[in-house]
């Protein structure tokens, strides 16, 4: 079965779990989060620790185990200290900056490029070309820090484009006029 699964999730002092069918509340100093279980998987609070156990001995419920316990202990850890990326803009020209609910990007397109920044998601940017996503939900901060990415993916022959702060691109050689 599964080893992740068996790990208890130790709960800090100032967060509320409250465990319900098929889902987990979890309140903190950040915030609230409710995570949706698989079905098979309940969750025990026993005193500061929270214990996922399948309903059955089914060799079918191992992944589901370790899916459900990671996704809480995230939970856990996102409405104590929260998630956070860090995005870089590289070119001439490249920048960014934040209009109220939205981010401007001018990105060597002949127009801006408007994002929507999401409920729970709080957008940071540094000297025009430091982007920091923060938020409780990881997934959510993960998925917007791949929106802003793709917006203009990292060029393999100019390294222009937006990346993630310490990612290592592989650099193409050019033609070479002989």
């Amino acid at each position: 079965m599964s080893r992740i699964g068996r790990k208890p999730i130790a709960v800090p002092s100032g967060v509320k779990v409250t465990v319900h069918d098929g889902a987990v509340e979890v309140q903190g100093p950040k915030g609230k989060l409710r995570q949706s279980l698989p079905p098979g998987i309940t969750f025990a609070l026993d005193g500061a620790t929270l214990s996922a156990k399948p309903d059955r001995a089914d060799r079918e419920l191992g992944k589901f185990w370790g899916l459900a316990r990671s996704l809480v202990a995230n939970a856990v850890r996102g409405v104590t200290e929260g998630f956070k990326k860090e995005l870089d803009i590289v070119g001439i020209g490249y920048r960014a900056e934040v209009k109220g609910p939205q981010v401007q990007f001018a990105l060597g397109y002949s127009h801006p490029i408007l994002f929507d920044i999401p409920k729970g998601i709080d957008i940071a940017i540094d000297k025009q070309t430091h982007i920091t996503v923060t938020g409780i939900d990881r997934q959510l901060v993960g998925q917007v820090a791949s929106d802003i990415r793709r917006l203009r993916k990292p060029d393999p022959y100019k390294q222009k484009g937006v990346r993630y702060t310490g990612e290592v691109l592989k650099k193409k050689v050019g033609k070479t006029g002989a």
